[in-house]
C-alpha cells in the first residue's frame, strides 16, 4: 500500500476539498450506509476513513464509529475537523482489533486500489474483525471484467459485482442487498456498485 499511500499524501488537501464532506457523498450511497450501519450498541470501523466525514456522519447518529487510514495527512485533518472522534493511522490488511471486535464496517471505495491477489486476504481480515451477524457495506468500481483503470490519483480496480459478491462468500459473508448505478460518459462518474453483507 505504500505507493497508494504516498500517492493521496500528494493530493490530500485536493482531495479534501472536493470529497470530505458529507455533502459530496450520493445520497442513495448515504441511506445504504446509514440504514445499514447506523448499529447501536457496538463499534463501526471506517476501513479507508479518508478525511473523515463517514466516520463523523455516523457518529451523529449515535454510533460508535472509528475511522482508519493509511494516509497519515487524512487522518491528520480527520483528527484536527473531528476532535472528539477517533481516528487510527494503519492498515486494512492488519486491523487493530480483536476478533469478532465490530458490529460492523464500512469499506467505501477503500478496496479499489488492492490488486485482485490480495482481495480475498483483506476480505478475510473484515471477516476476522466483525463478530458473527456483523455487517459489512463496501462500495467500490463495477465492471463487465476485472480490470485496472487509470484512477485520477493511482491504479485502481473494477470489479463485476457478482465476482466481488463471490470473493465475500468465500470470505465468509452473506450477501442481503446490493445497489448498482451506471455511470456516465467521461469525465462524469463511472458505474458504481455497492454490497451489503453479514458475517456468517
Amino acid at each position: 500500500m505504500e505507493p497508494v499511500r504516498r500517492a493521496y499524501g500528494l493530493v490530500a488537501e485536493q482531495y479534501i476539498d472536493l470529497f470530505g464532506t458529507i455533502s459530496a457523498v450520493h445520497a442513495d450511497d448515504l441511506d445504504l450506509i446509514t440504514r445499514h450501519l447506523s448499529i447501536r450498541p457496538g463499534t463501526v470501523l471506517d476501513a479507508g476513513c479518508g478525511p473523515g466525514h463517514l466516520t463523523t456522519h455516523l457518529r451523529s447518529l449515535g454510533t460508535d464509529a472509528v475511522g482508519i487510514d493509511p494516509v497519515p495527512e487524512f487522518i491528520d485533518h480527520a483528527r484536527a475537523a473531528h476532535p472528539d472522534g477517533r481516528y487510527w493511522l494503519g492498515s486494512m490488511r492488519e486491523l487493530p482489533v480483536a476478533d469478532h471486535a465490530l458490529a460492523g464496517i464500512v469499506s467505501w471505495y477503500s478496496l479499489i486500489h488492492l490488486p485482485p491477489a490480495e482481495l480475498d486476504g483483506v476480505l478475510a481480515e473484515l471477516r476476522r474483525a466483525l463478530k458473527p451477524g456483523g455487517t459489512l457495506v463496501t462500495g467500490f468500481f463495477d465492471g463487465d471484467q476485472i480490470e485496472a483503470f487509470d484512477h485520477k490519483v493511482v491504479t485502481a480496480y473494477r470489479w463485476p459485482v457478482d465476482e466481488l459478491a463471490a470473493r465475500l462468500r468465500r470470505a465468509g459473508f452473506t450477501e442481503i442487498e446490493r445497489e448498482q448505478r451506471p455511470g456516465n460518459a467521461a469525465p462524469g462518474p463511472r458505474p458504481h456498485a455497492a454490497i451489503v453483507a453479514i458475517a456468517a
